[in-house]
């Protein structure tokens, strides 16, 4: 069977964590003690009244206007590059809307995040290109490009794209869990904490 790996994008090639906390910290939603990782920030501002708001407020500039200063996660360029020298098609399907929820005038996401991955080399270290990049605007419609795609391995940071009714069957799940706190062990996907750990899993 032909290799095709997928890969999501946000939390699992681009990291948000100290940018999260230290727009939440300037604002004034959390204490500068709390843990640096974007879901500890989340929960902590959705304790807050109108929580919610304040965290969409917040993801529109991490998404947004200051995407520029997210973090590129070790280990994921090394990881394509060897797929991609060995012959194994890489594609990166994210569920990201062109517009904000909250904002429909802001920042256009889908771009912000294309800039990001020109401006940090991305595209120029893993040899890949927009054209390899699908963004799309619901998690149902993600799940069916993974399928159009024909992706045989898919890498993704959220439990809920692997129990999408519509995720296709005999698609190898890979969990990326940096902080290992996956709260429903599985036998249908494996989990990693790291990129090296994937490699292990898939270039074997």
């Amino acid at each position: 069977m032909n290799v095709h790996v997928g890969i999501d994008f946000d939390n699992t090639i681009v990291s948000y964590d100290d940018l999260a906390h230290s727009l939440a910290v300037e604002r004034g939603l959390i204490p500068e003690s709390t843990p640096a990782s974007k879901q500890a920030v989340r929960d902590r501002i959705r304790l807050l009244p109108a929580g919610d708001v304040e965290w969409q407020r917040i993801q529109v500039e991490l998404y947004g206007d200051k995407m520029n200063e997210a973090a590129l996660i070790p280990g994921v360029v090394p990881f394509i590059r060897i797929c991609r020298e060995g012959g194994i098609p890489v594609s990166i399907v994210s569920h990201k809307t062109e517009r904000p929820n909250i904002d429909p005038t802001g920042p256009n996401l889908q771009d912000a995040a294309l800039n990001w991955m020109d401006a940090t080399g991305f595209f120029l270290s893993s040899s890949l290109t927009p054209g390899d990049v699908y963004f799309e605007p619901t998690r149902d419609s993600k799940v069916d490009r993974i399928a159009d795609l024909g992706c045989t391995v898919f890498i993704d940071d959220l439990i809920e794209v692997f129990r999408e009714p519509g995720f296709p069957i005999g698609v190898t799940k890979i969990l990326f869990s940096p902080t290992d706190g996956v709260e429903e062990p599985s036998l249908d996907f494996t989990v990693a904490s790291s990129w090296n750990a994937i490699s292990e899993l898939v270039l074997v």
